[in-house]
Order: structure tokens, then sequence, then C-alpha cells
């Protein structure tokens, strides 16, 4: 044997894998089951929150005490709203089952606040005449479709260009709330404003894909499945932004960042919508939801049926539908007063 043979090296001991951390784990763990970024970021926020109200404790270190202090800080002196707290809860709760895996009864008999009971507001026909007149750009467009398909806001900028069936008068909902698909009208006076628009986008797109870009997020992986469909016109937005962004969601086939065109900004309609109110003289809170309660609204006072009227607006249940009927009950539920008998 040659004893001036060098002796081989004994194998590297393998480094143990680095755990995430608690905050990231609870990202993926949120990816992996689909919820939107917009839920991801806030569940994210409000595990950060707790940890930081009670100095920066590990949540397996608490308990019921904790949690109980910290959605009553929230509510006494923070003074949030009630559905602003039970966001709070559904985070913690997430955190606690899903992520730690900790099988924790209490947290479901923490009080959760209940929301109150309150009548939506909505505009007659000539306010959103009005308002419609004021606003201005791609947001009035917006507000034209929400008018015209009862959408939510969210659901209308998120609205891709193989939703549209300008054919069959209608528009797809794609995973609304409830992640539910559903079919709504489109109506005859947005066909020339919604293909004028498509014109815009399809430009803008082609711009994209000559500077190499050109991409979109597609849901649950399909870029996986199709790769070179989130360069697809169909899958453009109807409403892109103005600009590209780095995606916080990592590309689904190599892990890496990601430059996408988003589509526009929720924030931006909604100013949109607050300005034109302002300047049209509407003397009500108005935001672009109330054009949805109003389409409720107007469409039973046209005589359309309660459950027409549910399918539309992609309520679950029709008694969610039925708070739009207060409207057709004229003055005080339709009595007279005693005053206007004198």
């Amino acid at each position: 044997m040659n004893s001036d043979r060098a002796s081989s090296p004994a194998p590297a001991a393998a480094e143990p894998t680095q755990q995430p951390k608690l905050l990231e784990r609870m990202r993926i763990h949120l990816r992996t089951r689909h919820y939107s970024i917009r839920t991801e970021q806030a569940y994210i926020d409000w595990a950060r929150r707790f940890i930081l109200f009670h100095g920066k404790r590990h949540p397996q270190d608490m308990g019921a005490i904790e949690v109980e202090a910290f959605l009553s800080h929230l509510a006494v002196d923070r003074q949030v709203s009630a559905s602003t707290q039970n966001q709070a809860k559904a985070a913690l709760l997430y955190l606690y089952k899903q992520v730690l895996g900790a099988d924790l009864p209490w947290l479901d008999e923490v009080v959760q606040a209940k929301r109150p009971q309150r009548l939506p507001v909505v505009l007659t026909p000539s306010e959103v005449r009005e308002l419609l007149l004021h606003v201005e750009g791609t947001a009035g467009l917006v507000a034209q479709l929400l008018y015209g398909t009862g959408m939510r806001l969210l659901e209308a900028l998120r609205l891709r260009v193989k939703d549209v069936e300008f054919a069959r008068r209608e528009v797809l909902v794609r995973e609304g709330k409830g992640n539910k698909d559903r079919v709504t009208v489109l109506p005859e006076n947005l066909m020339a404003p919604l293909q004028a628009q498509l014109h815009k986008a399809r430009a803008l797109h082609q711009k994209d894909l000559d500077a190499g870009q050109g991409r979109v997020y597609l849901p649950h992986a399909l870029a996986v499945k199709y790769p070179e469909a989130d360069r697809s016109w169909a899958w453009q937005y109807v409403f892109p932004s103005p600009v590209r962004a780095m995606d916080p969601r990592p590309d689904a086939r190599t892990g890496q960042p990601m430059e996408r065109r988003h589509h526009v900004y929720p924030e931006s309609v909604q100013r949109g919508v607050r300005e034109a109110a302002r300047r049209a003289g509407i003397d009500k809170p108005v935001s672009p939801h109330v054009l949805r309660h109003s389409f409720a609204t107007h469409l039973l006072q046209a005589g359309y049926d309660i459950r027409t009227v549910q399918e539309l607006l992609g309520h679950a249940d029709v008694s969610t539908t039925m708070i739009y009927t207060h409207v057709l009950n004229k003055g005080g539920r339709g009595v007279l007063s005693p005053l206007d008998a004198l």
C-alpha cells in the first residue's frame, strides 16, 4: 500500500438548512395556498404589529391573553372599525393555526367585533350622471364600468382582455369575492369606449414586447404550464398601469423577481371618483363602491327580480342583496308621517 498517497478528505458535513423566519414562513404558506397579494400583505402586517406590540416576543410564547390585549388595543386605543379588527383576528388565527400548527380553541372564542348594520350609500340616477361627467381619463371609464356592470373596483381593474365578450355583451368576472367566477352585463354604451381602451392597451403591450418585456402575472402557476401565456395579448389587463414594476411575487418558473406590467392602482380611481364628487357638488360620501350600490338599487327600481340582481353582484346569499330593497320603500318605509296629515 502506497503510504505517499494522500488520504481522501472526509466528506464535509452537510450544513443544516436554515429555517426561514416566522413572517417569511407565513408569506410562503399564504402563497402556496394562492391567497391574493393584498391579503398576503395585510396578514403579514398584522402579524408583525402583534409581535411588536408585545415587545418582539415570539407568538409561540404567547396565548389568549396577548391576543385579546392586542385586539382590545385596536378597538379601544386605536378605535379601528369592526372590519379592521376582524381582519387582524383572521390574520392571527391564520398565523397560529396554519403556520405554527397550534391547536388553540381559545382563539375561536376571542370576542369578534360585530359590524354595524348600515344602509348603503346610493346615488340617484341624476347624481350618477353628474358624477360620471366629472370623472376624467381612465378613472372615468372604470367608474362607468362599475356602474354599468356592478363589479367591485378590484374586479374591474383585474379584468383581462379575454374576459370581455363584445359579441355576447358579457363580462366574465374571474375569481371574484369568495374566489368565484360569474357573468355580468356589458352595457351597450361602453362598447366603443372599451374598444378604444383596448386599442391603447394593445399599443402599450406591443411597445413592451419590442423592449423584450410584455409579461403579466398569471394565477395558479399557469406561467409554468403555458410558458408564453403571460406575454400573450389575451392575458393582458384591460386597464394596464402606465409603468412597469418589479412584482413582489417571484416568477413561477425561475423563482426570481420579475418585471411585469400591473393593472392601474385602485387608489388612482378612488381619488378620481372622490374629486369628481366634490366638483359635481354631491353631498354624500362617494367612493367607487357606491357605484356598485347604485347599480343594484337602480336595477331593483326598474323592476328586475332580486335573484337576477344577486347573480349579477355575485352574492352568495340573497339576504346580502336584500339590503338594497330599502330604497323601494318611499320615505320611512312607506309610512305617511302624521305631520304631513295636518
